[in-house]
């Protein structure tokens, strides 16, 4: 009994021990997971001041950092180049204004295959937006779509093939597209386990979301919880309410005036369909409460084998919550015809949305409107597609138990896409290389965040710029100038004091305006970006 009893001990010691030796193998290299959503506003969960429950993400924040000024490209495609490649899109063949352009990804590495050259086992899955698959782009293993705009949660369509790494595959009877992605990141991270030759290995995982992007689709069990918090209070309240835990929680100052409401959207108590209003906000609530799941998900897994701790964790988005779907019912949209071959299954799909068309269902097709995204976004001003803060503006969480030492701390320094690179690599002990097969990589355009990470100031920046669907954008320091295009007028802003851009201070400081908008014509210039 005594020797049965030794020999469980003994077994259950070096059990342990090999645990603690792989979870600590890579000490020096984290592991690095980067979630993406897709058209998630600014402060739809909620550390942001989301009313939808997300707490897998509530938790990240709390043990980590809360990024209140940081940019992406206002549209998806510009957006994932800049997040791969570390260069404005417009370097690399985006014009952007174009959400699924070809990257020039001769003129540029990716963050897989950097992270690869560091010595690190690479998947993803999700959304990719380029003719060559990840497995061709530094990702060892890949399950997604090569993705258009017409997307399914629930079927496969003809216009987005799913690939299992090279091989493409057919999905299953029961699939839901963001717990799809999640079981398969979750096999990745068990396969890379279970292997010699990659369990040592840091890992890098790009979980590229595609919620929640339109269309509304969700599980009736997942939007259920979420009805009578909509039905019961609308638009108007509900941006109210977020903007007050802002405030509270040191998220936006109180001075800032929030951006008013377009005329376009009118007061909630006038409107005439608020079952149907809710309805919509409570799908898209499902499908940000999906994202937390499989968020949850993969931290638990990390956790059961000890490597958490060493993992950083990133959470952000896309670009701003996106206006489609109009205020009021519609009767078509997106380009659909009833006889549309749009799934592969062959069944039609009803095109309007409305009082007597609830979104939701597989045989649907719809989007949430002007009004709600305003709220995803709140307190900014305008949507996704557009220059102002509410198209650009992403929330960040980073999340690194072993390398994080603040807990719950709201950082005001700003940063773009185009840090995450140089991050990874200070991160990696690796150098951005000068060549890689027989490529020659631009010059990096970001910085690295690890200075934030030890609780230092990432200190003064030159300027940030954009060339997004609708709007031209340069920010100096805290000054900011937008306009239209080439033939309109520039606004002048001073976020400091009113990141809501609800003045335009153009007329009262000329020579600023002057300034900055020669500077983004040699940054247009340089990058070759054209209207």
């Amino acid at each position: 009994m005594r020797m049965r009893l030794a020999l469980l001990l003994s077994a259950l010691l070096g059990w342990l021990f090999g645990h603690a030796q792989d979870a600590n193998a890579a000490a020096g290299k984290p592991n690095i997971v980067l979630i993406l959503a897709d058209d998630l506003g600014w402060s739809d969960v909620g550390c942001y001041g989301g009313e939808i429950p997300t707490p897998n993400i509530d938790r990240l924040a709390k043990g980590g950092l809360r990024f209140t000024q940081f940019y992406n490209n206002a549209v998806c495609g510009p957006s994932r180049a800049s997040l791969l490649t570390g260069l404005y899109a417009q370097r690399i063949g985006h014009s952007g204004a174009h959400w699924n352009q070809p990257t020039d990804f001769k003129r540029s590495i990716t963050l897989g295959e950097a992270l690869q050259r560091a010595g690190y086992h690479t998947m993803m899955v999700g959304k990719w937006q380029d003719p060559d698959l990840p497995a061709r782009r530094g990702f060892h293993r890949f399950f997604g779509t090569m993705c258009a705009g017409k997307i399914s949660y629930f079927n496969e369509v003809q216009f987005n093939p799913y690939f299992l790494d090279e091989k493409r595959v057919k999905l299953p009877e029961d699939f839901y597209l963001t717990d799809a992605l999640t079981d398969h990141a979750l096999k990745f991270l068990d396969d890379r386990a279970a292997k010699p030759a990659t369990k040592k290995k840091p890992f890098f995982l790009y979980v590229a979301h595609i919620a929640p992007h339109w269309p509304l689709h969700a599980r009736e069990a997942d939007i259920a919880p979420h009805r009578a918090r909509y039905r019961e209070r609308g638009w108007d309240e509900w941006r109210a309410e977020r903007l007050k835990f802002q405030w509270a929680n040191g998220l936006v100052p109180a001075a800032w005036p929030p951006a008013p409401r377009p005329d376009t959207v009118h007061a909630w108590a006038e409107d005439q369909f608020k079952d149907w209003q809710a309805e919509r906000m409570a799908v898209y609530a499902a499908q940000v409460a999906s994202i937390d799941r499989s968020t949850g998900r993969i931290l638990d897994a990390l956790r059961k084998r000890g490597e958490l701790e060493n993992t950083l964790v990133l959470f952000m988005s896309d670009n701003g919550a996106a206006p489609d779907g109009g205020v009021k019912p519609t009767v078509g949209g997106f380009g659909f015809k009833p006889d549309s071959p749009w799934r592969l299954d062959g069944k039609p799909i009803r095109v309007a949305s409305g009082p007597e068309n609830m979104p939701g269902s597989p045989d649907t097709f719809a989007a949430y409107g002007l009004a709600w995204a305003l709220t995803s976004n709140t307190p900014f001003r305008s949507t996704k597609l557009t220059g102002y803060e509410g198209g650009i503006r992403t929330p960040l969480i980073a999340h690194w138990p072993a390398g994080i030492a603040a807990r719950g701390r709201i950082v005001n320094d700003a940063g773009h896409f185009i840090d995450l690179m140089p991050t990874f690599l200070e991160l990696a002990g690796a150098k951005y290389p000068t060549a890689l097969d027989g490529r020659k990589p631009l010059p990096l355009d970001g910085r690295s965040l690890a200075p934030v990470f030890r609780g230092e100031s990432l200190g003064a920046r030159d300027f940030f710029a954009w060339r997004v669907p609708q709007h031209r954008v340069f920010r100096a320091a805290d000054w900011k100038i937008i306009s239209k295009d080439e033939k309109s007028p520039w606004e002048l802003y001073d976020l400091a004091r009113d990141g809501t851009e609800t003045t335009d201070l153009a007329s009262q400081h000329p020579e600023v305006v002057k300034d900055l908008a020669a500077k983004w014509q040699q940054w247009a210039d340089r990058c070759g970006s054209k209207p």
